[in-house]
């Protein structure tokens, strides 16, 4: 079950306001495995089919340093940069420049690219509260109402949130 912020419960779509999204998903782990998972272990829970890399991908990571890379490797080497962390301090907290296009395209500029801020919060003994918050979708310019639509519909972050927490149940 996906939870919102707004203390209601939905499975379909993630709330917030008109140009922000907010889920946040309580995990069963101490702080510092909920933010090892999402960001160290990007590469194991993040679907294949939305890389650029597709069946050729041999890798995509976030390099969590203020500045570091969020990229993606093809097998023959190629990478790609999907974005840039603006923020990090280990366990708690982490920001990326969310370097994609509306039409799922590199974008070079940091400052026209949204926000994906993430907080790893404790919730109780060996559970992680884990609040995402993608903002600034107007950065993107034309088409980003339709970009955050289909980032809070059910198969944006609810479905990646979902894929992340099984990932941290499967350690």
């Amino acid at each position: 079950m996906f939870k919102w912020l707004s203390g209601k419960k939905q499975e379909q779509t993630a709330e917030g306001g008109k140009d922000l999204l907010v889920a946040s998903r309580t995990v069963q782990a101490p702080v510092e495995r909920a933010f090892a998972v999402f960001v160290d272990q990007f590469n194991d829970w993040w679907p294949r089919e939305l890389t650029w890399g597709g069946d050729k991908l041999a890798a995509i990571g976030i390099e969590a340093k203020i500045g570091g890379r969020c990229f993606e490797r093809t097998t023959d080497g190629a990478e790609s940069r999907w974005g840039t962390v603006l923020t990090v301090t280990r366990p708690n907290h982490i920001v990326v420049a969310w370097q994609i296009t509306p039409d799922r395209m590199p974008e070079d500029n940091e400052a026209a690219a949204s926000r994906v801020d993430v907080r790893f919060v404790p919730a109780g003994p060996d559970q992680t509260e884990v609040v995402l918050v993608h903002r600034d979708f107007p950065r993107h310019g034309e088409g980003w109402e339709k970009y955050r639509a289909t980032m809070a519909a059910a198969k944006g972050w609810p479905r990646l949130m979902d894929l992340y927490a099984k990932a941290v149940g499967a350690g």
